[in-house]
């Protein structure tokens, strides 16, 4: 249903499973086996994986805490997108990327939910992708401190949010690991 012509694929965006990022990530080791079970299915499936990467001052490329974690290895195939802000679409080559892949449709994951994954959701809906966040496969920190509520009405909220968006000839939506399909929407 996507809007974007002739982009009848599907891909995978794995956003920002940095070891600094989700160190104290809310149910890290559950997210993180979510992410690993989805990456699974997206490889046998043939589905393209784009690994997002983020960087800055708090996180210095080629640093211990830039890295993926180490549960999760990105094949040497698959895509690497490095980027500087929250929507992995600015200042990237993330559409370049999934313009050559023929990609309409996205499944995301990663971290974090109301950071990043919010911003590129947001990000890939306006740009005419259709996009599903898999609901138990993304995760963020504690933020109460700042105002923010804990991390688990976080992504609550957001999977609420996201499982009723619209928009002329997109969708959207949210899916659980154990039912993600890379296919179009029925």
């Amino acid at each position: 249903m996507t809007t974007l012509k002739n982009r009848p694929g599907s891909a995978l965006l794995v956003i920002d499973v940095q070891q600094g990022v989700v160190a104290s990530a809310y149910e890290r080791d559950a997210v993180v086996n979510n992410i690993g079970r989805v990456v699974d299915r997206a490889r046998l499936e043939g589905v393209p994986v784009v690994w997002v990467q983020h960087h800055d001052e708090g996180l210095v490329r080629g640093s211990e805490e830039w890295q993926l974690v180490p549960e999760l290895q990105r094949d040497d195939t698959e895509v690497l997108v490095e980027k500087s802000y929250g929507d992995s679409f600015e200042d990237t080559t993330l559409e370049d990327v999934l313009s050559g892949l023929s990609v309409g449709r996205l499944v995301v994951v990663g971290a974090q939910t109301d950071a990043c994954i919010r911003s590129t959701l947001h990000g890939a809906f306006v740009r005419g992708y259709d996009a599903v966040l898999v609901s138990d496969a993304h995760t963020t920190e504690d933020l109460t401190q700042w105002g923010a509520p804990p991390p688990a009405a976080v992504i609550a909220h957001t999977n609420l949010y996201w499982s009723d968006q619209s928009a002329p000839g997109r969708t959207a939506g949210t899916v659980e690991a154990k039912d993600v399909t890379f296919g179009p929407p029925v």
